[in-house]
């Protein structure tokens, strides 16, 4: 059976019809030797193209790879094509699962795996690709992803030039570039089939003349027709969520009967403590709160209220518009703005259109409603010109003109402090194009320790990356980033450049730091060496400050005034006095940095005090480095301060006034645990990194079990971005 005939055989099977975008994929898919690049929104049917090329590698008997960039949509694809299959008539077990440690069939013609586990075969000796015909590469906008973009980079580079590829992207604004890019630089021929059109087709509306408690009450209605709910109102902080929330609570929301519906679904033992009381008053009202600082097992509950239409509007941030599925029939912005307090920006195009795009649900609308709000000033100053402009300035009433005079002493007027935005920027945001694909960030070390291991030539590794899709710019700083990378492997002993320049042995010691994946991980194996002479909450202030959290939060979690402990006072502090990194300060007679190098006080100008343990460790270990490297070490006592409170995780958030940030709390504690484990593999086993993480696991799963299971078992079932032993 040739390709043209199992495209018939494939739609003859369908049961419905095909979009125009959609039949042009098929098509080309079954006639292109290459594969395509298929771009378009949310919505449209992708899913069936990969169906597509599914079916044909069973009826040709060949392999396929199908991958994801998350374990959960992993498990689910894997679920459906098992169906598929069955129902296509092969067997269930023709298609396998991977995701790090769990597999299913993992010998199956169609193999469903997280993203790295593709890059992990394709660097693999043991791993043929030969009978391998296809690679679907679904959501392949994560290729812009900051951290994991370069794995699906790496993987389309590596791919032999006979598997065929099918990337399967939301819409990107470069996509014709990014083909011709394939084309000239790696000698791919990929077709693209896009197309901007929605399923769902948005409305935008500029609302100038009402405050944001006034808009949404507005689109609330009991005629579907009319309704705007449910609505996701977007702010960019997590501060201002909750403050939305409080002002929306006391709004005509809901009624009686859904209210009493909310109360009969929501468990009073998970809103009893932290937060959860006031996110309850909300809930009960109509109104729910989704970010990061929210513990997942109430954004569970805020999800489920919101799916079933009883809660009418979510307040969260942007983050929920790139992450997970929660449609709307509208969003609601009360700001284009974002940024720090007098220094804010308007957003970015790609920003905005992720979050228009959370409008409109095909299962239910017929259109998504976008509206974005003035700022409160200006509606205020609309509100005042047409009471004003309704007064006759021709009236001989002395009434009237009186009221006109007190009006206009009442003028309001914008703010010098203040950030404003207009109807013109909104437009400007709807018409500009979505974001586009770009090689954005460094290759690892551990991909850098592969490529090393491979070649040792240098030359290699410099050709590569002068392929990458990025500007000529940033293209030479990967280079030069290239080059410190090296020297710093080399100070530490993990590589030898040879006399020529150009190749590089590669050391044992090297592979030893690929154990690290939430750290740095010269700077990891540096600290691992260090701790060795530390006691217990030494090594729990290193290994928290090197777990990065949002700014406004780690001013709140400062360290206190610890006792120093062995590695300090015996280690670190008379070295550092040797290399001159520590003076005597005669003033306060304590230890500080050099003044042309202080920068300990992070968040004020003040006095100069003593290095903490982090900084002194960070700053012993960039006296080594040949290269700086990019490190963010912010010294924070999170779990060292729920021990302080006998590890009881709600009364530490209460009295640091930290309730608004529980979420973040538990991740941090979580993350902590898996540096535990990795730290603890590295040093061969030492009981203290045992203890804290027992310790981290206990608090976390007193707050939330549920998640705190999903979260380790998700970590230890991650793939490692490269399993270079395997090769």
């Amino acid at each position: 059976m040739d390709r043209s005939d199992v495209c018939t055989r494939f739609l003859d099977a369908l049961v419905f019809d095909l979009y125009p975008f959609q039949e042009e994929a098929l098509l080309a898919w079954f006639e292109s030797d290459g594969g395509l690049l298929v771009s378009a929104p949310t919505g449209m049917g992708k899913t069936l193209i990969a169906e597509a090329a599914l079916f044909e590698a069973l009826h040709g008997g060949q392999r396929l790879y199908y991958t994801t960039p998350l374990i959960a949509l992993t498990d689910q694809k894997f679920r459906e094509f098992q169906d598929l299959a069955e129902r296509w008539g092969f067997a269930r077990d023709d298609v396998g699962l991977i995701t790090g440690n769990r597999k299913i069939n993992p010998e199956a013609r169609i193999r469903v795996v997280v993203a790295e586990i593709l890059l992990n075969h394709l660097l693999a000796a043991d791993q043929r690709f030969d009978d391998v015909a296809a690679v679907v590469m679904d959501e392949f906008h994560y290729f812009n992803d900051l951290e994991r973009g370069i794995v699906w980079e790496l993987s389309l580079v590596m791919l032999p030039p006979h598997v065929r590829l099918m990337l399967l992207s939301a819409t990107v604004g470069n996509a014709a570039d990014f083909i011709r890019w394939l084309s000239e630089q790696h000698g791919r021929k990929v077709r693209l089939i896009q197309t901007q059109e929605r399923r769902i087709p948005l409305e935008f509306n500029w609302v100038g003349d009402k405050l944001l408690t006034e808009h949404l009450p507005t689109m609330v209605s009991d005629n579907d027709g009319e309704n705007r709910a449910p609505a996701l109102v977007f702010c960019f902080n997590r501060d201002q969520c909750w403050e939305v929330a409080e002002r929306l609570k006391g709004l005509p929301l809901i009624t009686a009967a859904t209210r009493g519906q909310i109360e009969e679904r929501i468990n009073a033992d998970d809103f009893k403590l932290g937060i959860g009381p006031k996110l309850r008053q909300m809930l009960i009202r109509g109104v729910g709160v989704h970010h990061a600082g929210v513990l997942p097992k109430h954004k569970i509950i805020v999800e489920t209220l919101f799916l079933e239409k009883l809660i009418p509007f979510v307040v969260c941030t942007e983050t929920l518009a790139a992450g997970i599925n929660l449609p709307a029939r509208s969003v609601v912005l009360s700001t284009l703005v974002k940024g720090k307090r007098g220094e804010e920006k308007l957003i970015a195009p790609s920003a905005a259109h992720q979050m228009f795009g959370r409008a409109g649900r095909p299962q239910f609308d017929t259109h998504g409603y976008v509206y974005v709000l003035a700022h409160d000033d200006d509606v205020k100053i609309e509100k005042w010109r047409r009471k004003y402009e309704q007064i006759d300035p021709h009236s001989k009433d002395l009434g009237i003109l009186r009221a006109r005079k007190d009006l206009e002493r009442k003028r309001p007027s914008r703010r010098k402090t203040e950030t404003y935005w207009t109807q013109g920027q909104f437009e400007s945001l709807i018409k500009a194009g979505p974001a586009k694909l770009a090689s954005r960030s460094m290759i690892p070390y551990q991909v850098l320790v592969f490529l090393l291991s491979r070649t040792g030539r240098l030359a290699d590794i410099r050709q590569s990356l002068s392929k990458r899709f990025n500007t000529p710019d940033r293209i030479a700083g990967y280079q030069q980033q290239l080059e410190h990378m090296i020297d710093n492997l080399a100070t530490f002993g993990h590589v030898t450049r040879a006399d020529d320049g150009d190749h590089v042995v590669v050391n044992e010691s090297v592979f030893k730091l690929l154990t690290f994946r939430s750290v740095d991980p010269l700077y990891g194996a540096f600290l691992a060496g260090q701790l060795v002479f530390s006691n217990f909450e030494e090594k729990l202030q290193v290994l928290e400050s090197v777990l990065p959290m949002p700014p406004a939060l780690e001013r709140r979690v400062d360290l206190p005034d610890i006792e120093p402990g062995p590695l300090q006072l015996n280690v670190l502090q008379p070295r550092l006095l040797q290399m001159g990194l520590l003076v005597n300060d005669e003033e306060s007679g304590q230890l500080v940095a050099p003044e042309a190098d202080h920068e300990v006080d992070h968040w004020a100008a003040g006095p100069r005090r003593t290095l903490s343990l982090p900084e002194m460790l960070k700053a012993l270990f960039d006296a080594r480095l040949k290269s700086p490297e990019e490190l963010l070490i912010r010294p924070k006592w999170i779990a060292g301060g729920v021990n302080d409170h006998d590890g009881d995780f709600y009364r530490y958030v209460t009295n640091r006034d930290l309730t608004k940030d529980e979420g973040l709390i538990l991740r941090h504690l979580l993350r902590l645990t898996i540096l535990c484990g990795e730290f603890a593999t590295f040093s061969g086993g030492d009981p203290d990194y045992r203890t804290i993480a027992d310790r981290t696991t206990k608090v976390c799963t007193q707050v939330d079990p549920r998640y705190t299971d999903r979260f380790l078992t998700a970590e230890q079932q991650a793939p490692d971005l490269l399993d270079i032993r395997a090769s």
